[in-house]
């Protein structure tokens, strides 16, 4: 009798054993599919996308968090931004998280208006020359 019970443990640990491998034989495989597919992305270089994120925040998601459709309209951009910040102000109940996201958000659109300011700048001062 414990000859029989001690071969149905070990055949159990067997199949167990087996069946982690192949989960452990299948992780790494997804594994080195995301790097395949990682590399691929990378390869087409993207500066933008780069840059972004490098810098932690594409220009996508500052429009995203702050609500705004035309990042240029400067106006939007700032009454937008002055509302998500007073909202989430840790007095009035708000996530320090949340509003240090809105700040984040506010400086990328900042930063592409300043490029876009640059670019337009120097597109002018080339047509007048």
């Amino acid at each position: 009798m414990a000859r029989y019970l001690v071969r149905i443990v070990l055949l159990g640990a067997q199949s167990i054993g087996k069946a982690f491998a192949k989960t452990v034989r299948q992780e790494v495989e997804v594994y080195r599919e995301a790097a395949r597919v990682h590399a691929a992305q990378s390869a087409t270089f993207n500066p933008t996308k780069t840059n972004a994120a490098l810098k932690g925040m594409t220009l996508e998601e500052a429009q995203l968090i702050l609500n705004v459709k035309d990042v240029l309209d400067r106006g939007e951009v700032e009454n937008k931004f002055l509302y998500l910040f007073h909202a989430n102000q840790k007095k009035a109940g708000g996530s320090f998280y949340i509003q240090s996201k809105v700040v984040r958000a506010k400086e990328r659109i900042d930063q592409e208006i300043k490029k876009w300011e640059a670019q337009t700048l120097s597109q002018a001062q080339s047509g007048h020359a």
